[in-house]
């Protein structure tokens, strides 16, 4: 049996996480990354812009290390939501850049500070706005994986593509038959379900 390391633990699997919303976008036209496939817009690059901010403002200022960069759709005066899409000028290079640059920002956080290193999260009640990295760690691999969730869901949207990882779908089937036969078993029984 391996030691156990809750930090690295936690660094694992919020690096893991990381890498499965990014290699969403690949293989991907312009178009697609940024094709808004829900009634409130969710796309795989505005996931990426969005996560970039999220996870530069819990590393970063919470613990009174600021990202070095401007982000300026998180200015007072940004329009809503411009954290969620990329404009015709943002390109994914640099939108997936500013992710990974914020990513090695975070890293040095996590890596030189004890997981009960207190910080304050400027942006959340003043009665709980006090936390330590650990707390932040688990709140970023949360909103990671929910974020890499609705990339799930948009990606198989466009164009089919599933699973967990590149090298790992861990789906049970890759043949289409069998999904579609599924698909039309999980409908019937919805309708039969629906008719009482």
């Amino acid at each position: 049996m391996t030691a156990w390391e809750p930090k690295a633990d936690l660094h694992r699997y919020l690096k893991a996480v990381r890498e499965a919303l990014l290699w969403k976008l690949d293989g991907l036209s312009e178009y697609d990354v940024r094709r808004p496939l829900t009634a409130t817009g969710t796309n795989l690059l505005g996931l990426v812009k969005h996560l970039s901010g999220v996870e530069a403002g819990y590393f970063g200022d919470t613990f009174g290390r600021p990202f070095p960069e401007p982000m300026p759709w998180f200015a007072e005066d940004a329009e809503k939501n411009a954290d969620m899409w990329a404009t015709a000028e943002e390109s994914r290079e640099q939108i997936v850049g500013l992710y990974r640059r914020v990513w090695a920002h975070s890293d040095t956080t996590i890596e030189e500070l004890p997981l009960e290193t207190v910080g304050r999260v400027p942006w959340w009640p003043a009665d709980r706005s006090e936390t330590t990295l650990h707390r932040i760690l688990v709140h970023m691999i949360a909103e990671t994986n929910r974020h890499a969730g609705h990339a799930d869901i948009v990606r198989e949207l466009i164009d089919g593509a599933a699973g967990l990882r590149r090298e790992n779908d861990n789906l049970p089937s890759d043949d289409r038959a069998w999904w579609a036969d599924y698909r039309d078993r999980l409908e019937k029984a919805a309708r039969e379900a629906d008719r009482g």
